[in-house]
């Protein structure tokens, strides 16, 4: 039987008409491989996945190779971003075996679950010559297969940690940007070669880097920044149409993307060219991130308030079919004239696959109002093509950082629907996914999932949420934070400074994962250390900002060899280095001038600034706390480490103390 058709998971749901018959993971499969005397074949994907679909059409759909698989091997399904802990310890088994990783990932495991033999993607007549070799192992080499997985769960158990040093300081963070600078493209944009992915993290150190100016390395690390920000902007992989990014490029150049796009990605991205514009006032930055927020509320949001994880690179089962264009199409929908105007404006020549092109807008064009016509023509023609499948699951980590981005980004444009689509996220996630002191990862449709929540999940959250009160002044939100991260002190600390991705409590699997280094996002522990660091500043808790400083010992390590991995600990870094410095905005909260000082406040690019807004008498937030009116007027100050210079009354005064 194929048991997946209950799942809450897309990816498992586009499954379960699979002739395979697949288990979702748990204590049933294990009990039935072991009941069978048969291996474990996991197959790890999400619903995005071009290659996932790949496999799944040429191998799961099959009758004849899945009559192998269901003959010789109990057969799991699992969604990696539902169980990121799994993919985490299998990825781990798949790379120090093979020396890449990938989705889909392939494992044969024990009925233990110790891996002893990994692969990612497999063509149907190898797979099915592996499926063979790999059964008729297990059956007629027994002693070498389980010796094999018992070594390589002794050597991943083994392996030493990466080592923590010391508390980064001004010249780590310049030697970071150095590091950072050997491996950039000046002409391209980007660090490194084919395929180039958005490096949001390390863009947001770099900008942080550069607004604290006081480095030598202040305006490299700009010119970086703003490089790969506009080169983005105008490649292929960002959606000139209807915005938002695209998950990777294929090539050097930013043209043709990989084209899932997913809710991390551009969440990351939407608060990086938002501090761009509050950095430089760019109007290519401005122009982005309103774009690509007004996506994320069209396109992925769902009915809940909540945001989706993923929109598929397929339609038609053709990937990108959605997006590229011939020109005979674009004169189609807007005529000869216009038509070969926005050939040439796109550079329609041709650029991906069977004579279509992904667009691009190497230039503004002059003329903005038949710019924004021809634009709005293309989107609407677009709209009526098969549009790419989504999926729907709402996963609280990535969750937290579109809340943190559209808090920001409303705040700073003045857009007041983007503040109550994250405070609506947040609400979602409160009343849904908080189950005591738990926290659960993903929901759907309005229901609760039953996978606990990883380390990101708790960090992530809680950024956005401290993010979303220093915009809104609702404590409410300060609380949820605080109770997040006392889950994370309590339950996923190491001892020695650092943090483990689980619980104390979560399943055992054959290894605990833990990752210090950034991947697509954040990594827990970066992300947990922002967290941290940002609450201490609210509350003068030394405990959280030790815990904070522990928890970026790593990046120090890894600030000269691998700064690439370590972008957000780096920003966190750098604004440890800088303070934090603490805002304290008091007034009553809808009196014209404590809004005018709370924008001054936020408009500020001072690295990892913390802003408290509060009532006069408000007591609930200790940075508020004895804090008041100055002569009737509302007031701010300026502080550091809860020490504060005098209040300022006017935006002007503000900024000058910034």
């Amino acid at each position: 039987m194929n048991r997946l058709k209950d799942a809450t998971s897309p990816y498992l749901l586009q499954h379960a008409g699979n002739p395979v018959h697949w288990f979702e993971w748990g204590q049933e499969a294990f009990d039935e491989a072991a009941r069978r005397d048969v291996p474990l074949l996991i197959s790890v994907g999400y619903s995005a996945c071009h290659w996932c679909h790949v496999m799944a059409h040429e191998s799961f759909e099959d009758g004849g190779t899945a009559a192998l698989m269901n003959e010789r091997f109990v057969n799991v399904k699992v969604d990696r971003e539902e169980r990121p802990d799994v993919d985490a310890v299998y990825m781990s088994a798949t790379q120090a075996m093979t020396g890449q990783g990938g989705w889909p990932m392939t494992v044969f495991a024990t009925p233990q679950g110790h891996p002893f033999y990994t692969g990612t993607y497999f063509p149907r007549p190898q797979f099915q010559r592996l499926l063979t070799g790999v059964s008729n192992a297990w059956n007629g080499d027994r002693e070498a297969v389980l010796e094999q997985g018992s070594k390589i769960v002794e050597a991943l158990n083994e392996r030493s940690e990466l080592p923590s040093g010391p508390l980064p300081v001004p010249d780590t963070l310049a030697r970071a940007v150095q590091s950072l600078n050997g491996s950039f493209d000046p002409v391209r944009g980007g660090f490194g070669g084919a395929p180039k992915f958005p490096p949001s993290m390390a863009l947001e150190f770099l900008l942080r880097y550069g607004a604290a100016g006081e480095g030598p390395e202040a305006g490299t690390a700009m010119a970086m920044a703003e490089r790969t920000l506009e080169a983005m902007a105008r490649g292929g992989i960002y959606d000139q149409l209807g915005g938002g990014f695209a998950r990777y490029s294929v090539d050097a150049d930013w043209v043709v993307p990989h084209f899932e796009k997913m809710l991390y990605d551009n969440a990351l991205l939407l608060r990086v060219y938002t501090h761009w514009w509050r950095s430089t006032g760019s109007a290519l930055a401005r122009r982005v991130a309103l774009e690509t927020a007004s996506f994320l509320l069209a396109e992925m949001r769902t009915p809940e308030g909540g945001f989706a994880s993923a929109l598929d690179a397929d339609s038609e089962g053709v990937e990108g079919r959605f997006y590229a264009w011939t020109p005979e199409e674009i004169h189609e929908v807007l005529g000869e004239e216009d038509g070969a105007w926005a050939v040439g404006l796109f550079e329609v020549t041709g650029t991906f696959e069977h004579g279509t092109s992904v667009l691009q807008l190497p230039s503004d064009p002059e003329d903005a109002e038949r710019f924004a016509r021809v634009r709005a023509a293309l989107l609407a023609a677009r709209a009526h093509r098969v549009r790419p499948g989504r999926d729907d699951k709402v996963v609280a980590a990535w969750n937290g950082l579109a809340i943190a981005a559209l808090a920001e980004t409303g705040a700073l444009f003045d857009r007041a629907d983007l503040v109550e689509a994250a405070r609506a996220a947040a609400t979602l996630l409160e009343e849904l996914h908080v189950d005591g002191d738990r926290l659960l990862r993903t929901s759907r449709d309005g229901r609760a999932g039953a996978n606990a929540g990883v380390l990101e999940d708790y960090a992530d959250l809680a950024e956005g949420l401290l993010t979303l009160y220093g915009v809104t002044g609702e404590a409410r939100w300060f609380h949820r934070a605080g109770a997040l991260l006392e889950s994370v002190l309590d339950r996923f600390a190491d001892g020695s400074g650092g943090f483990f991705d689980t619980a104390d409590d979560a399943e055992r699997l054959f290894q605990r994962p833990q990752d210090p280094t950034d991947n697509a996002t954040p990594s827990g522990q970066f992300a947990a250390a922002g967290a941290l660091l940002s609450y201490a500043a609210l509350t003068g808790s030394a405990r959280h900002r030790t815990a904070a400083e522990g928890a970026l010992g790593t990046v120090t390590v890894l600030a000269d060899r691998h700064a690439r991995f370590a972008g957000w600990g780096l920003a966190v870094a750098q604004a440890a280095v800088s303070g934090p410095i603490e805002v304290a905005i008091v007034g009553p909260l809808h009196d014209p001038d404590t809004s005018a000082l709370h924008r001054a406040a936020l408009l500020s690019s001072v690295p990892g600034l913390v802003v408290a807004l509060g009532e006069p008498g408000s007591a609930e937030i200790p940075l508020l706390s004895g804090r008041g009116l100055v002569d009737g007027a509302p007031a701010a100050y300026v502080c550091r480490g809860f020490t504060c210079r005098m209040p300022v009354t006017t935006p002007e005064g503000l900024r000058a103390e910034l």
